[in-house]
């Protein structure tokens, strides 16, 4: 007795056929529902390397922005403060013109004084209690920070009045491994200043 095989070359090839389509239609699904072109390394390999790099700077790019709400948020705290700090010293400055009228008697005077007093004591208590996330900002502990990406050249302006003195600054950098420490006093001159 002779066996026979039969085989269906057409029911091969639409089987075929149909398990290409359903892995391509099951790719197009998950293309759909993640939202992404590039779902794992078999999609595009350096495609995906870049994306991961941009993922990078995104995320370094939004904790940048929030760092710098942060920042906007301690100076309006300081700013609150400092409108305040005005505030008291506009009012000062009325009882110190209402004190030289020659119409007052001592006593008035002196009751002004009190109020003068108590209007200082408050500056003082603005000055040392105004924090943002437990930093003190207006009692004369103030430091400042620059930094920058170009390694060979670092600005700073500051525009504000100024009282002319000698004043030190010390600069530490660091690059790498090295350290480069300096120390230097500059003198302040009408808002400007000169260093070595």
């Amino acid at each position: 007795m002779s066996s026979v095989i039969y085989n269906n070359i057409p029911s091969i090839n639409a089987q075929n056929n149909l398990r290409v389509n359903s892995q391509n239609l099951s790719q197009s699904i998950e293309r759909l529902s993640s939202g992404m072109r590039i779902n794992r390394a078999a999609d595009d390999a350096s495609g995906l390397a870049i994306s991961e790099k941009m993922r990078g700077q995104i995320s370094g790019l939004d904790r940048a922005v929030s760092n710098a709400q942060d920042g906007i948020s301690l100076i309006q705290t300081a700013e609150g403060a400092l409108n305040e700090t005005t505030a008291i010293l506009q009012r000062m400055r009325e009882l110190s013109v209402q004190a030289a009228n020659g119409t007052l008697t001592s006593d008035d005077r002196q009751h002004i004084q009190r109020e003068v007093d108590q209007l200082k004591e408050e500056i003082d208590r603005i000055s040392t209690s105004t924090e943002f996330n437990t930093k003190k900002l207006l009692n004369g502990d103030a430091t400042a920070r620059w930094s920058t990406s170009d390694a060979d050249k670092m600005d700073a302006i500051i525009r504000d009045s100024v009282i002319s003195g000698n004043y030190q600054l010390d600069v530490t950098a660091r690059v790498g491994k090295n350290q480069v420490l300096k120390s230097d006093i500059m003198t302040l001159k009408e808002g400007s200043f000169a260093g070595d």
